[in-house]
């Protein structure tokens, strides 16, 4: 199922054809090539000062992480996460190295997900992230340390026929993808 986006301008087909699926195969495996890959995407991603406030706690199927991480989800992001490959809880590092808040932490954790995302879609891997889950329990599982915040949870694998959802995940799934108009988000003089 393809839902490229109906895009105002021709765009690079990564971003033009990049979507959230929630139907993946549940037989599908990521290589720790591809792994790896998707990950160091995120550690090439600009961040204010260079200070990579960023964290990651990756899952795979079958693995003790995974089935945390999926503990953590709201059951309905359970339903169909759990058919992913992998589940990432992503972290933002929230002080800086001399102790004081730091104010970009959001927004660079942002950049290095988005990353992820490209270079998992590049490797043919669909992503969808998720900020449907408990991150006071993902805390109280994950010894992530003081001052280390979780921000989103990640599935990542590979897509499948939507038949393989619920009713009501299936029809979100088909729904068309929408945007705001280009002149609702940034002031146009062209």
């Amino acid at each position: 199922m393809n839902k490229r986006a109906d895009s105002s301008v021709s765009l690079h087909p990564l971003i033009a054809d990049r979507w959230s699926p929630r139907a993946y195969d549940e037989s599908a495996t990521i290589p720790a090539e591809d792994l790896a890959a998707i990950f160091e995407a995120a550690r090439w991603a600009p961040s204010a000062f260079n200070a990579q406030p960023w964290q990651f706690v990756l899952g795979l199927r079958g693995d003790e992480n995974f089935t945390l991480i999926s503990s953590v989800l709201v059951p309905f992001n359970q339903e169909w996460a759990t058919k992913a490959s992998a589940l990432v809880l992503t972290n933002a590092i929230t002080f800086r190295e001399d102790g004081k808040v730091n104010p970009t932490a959001l927004y660079d954790i942002g950049l290095a997900v988005s990353l992820m995302t490209f270079e998992a879609n590049h490797r043919g891997y669909d992503v969808h992230q998720m900020s449907g889950f408990d991150a006071a329990a993902a805390k109280a599982k994950f010894p992530l340390g003081a001052g280390v915040e979780p921000v989103t949870c990640i599935a990542i694998g590979k897509r499948t026929s939507p038949d393989s959802l619920s009713e009501e995940i299936k029809a979100r799934e088909l729904a068309p993808r929408t945007r705001k108009a280009l002149s609702e988000i940034v002031n146009i003089t062209w």
